[in-house]
């Protein structure tokens, strides 16, 4: 089962070429995967209550075809669990007739804010935050 969350190109996320900022890809991914942690039952206040926060380790765009102002997407997000300290999560921005606008994937893992190192096992600790789990795909 695959996550979206629709979102409306804005104006001024846009560069001088009329196209959407490369920065704001990100940005989009970002809200995806929040949104995402949300449905499943993990606030932002919640996680961060835990004594974890999320860290992205790296992050890559493949960019497929422009987006302007005023063009309606759909984000996805779905998680790939690694087995070790980092996961990743794969983003598709589409606009709502199907074209393949970028992909992204994130390096991402899970780090204790006391120790300040990432944990082992970050799916377990999603898994047992979560309410529904499976939208994590655990």
């Amino acid at each position: 089962m695959t996550f979206t969350v629709p979102i409306l190109v804005r104006g001024y996320e846009l560069d001088t070429q009329g196209h959407l900022n490369h920065a704001v890809y990100h940005q989009y991914g970002e809200h995806a995967r929040w949104e995402l942690l949300r449905a499943a039952g993990i606030a932002q206040d919640k996680f961060i209550a835990s004594g974890v926060g999320a860290v992205v380790l790296e992050s890559t765009i493949k960019y497929r075809n422009e987006l302007i102002g005023g063009d309606e997407v759909s984000v996805s997000c779905d998680f790939e669990w690694t087995g070790g300290k980092v996961f990743r999560f794969h983003h598709e921005i589409k606009k709502l007739d199907g074209t393949l606008a970028a992909e992204i994937v994130v390096v991402a893992g899970a780090m204790d804010l006391t120790a300040r190192k990432l944990i082992a096992n970050p799916d377990e600790h999603f898994r047992n935050l979560a309410e529904r789990p499976e939208l994590l795909g655990l």
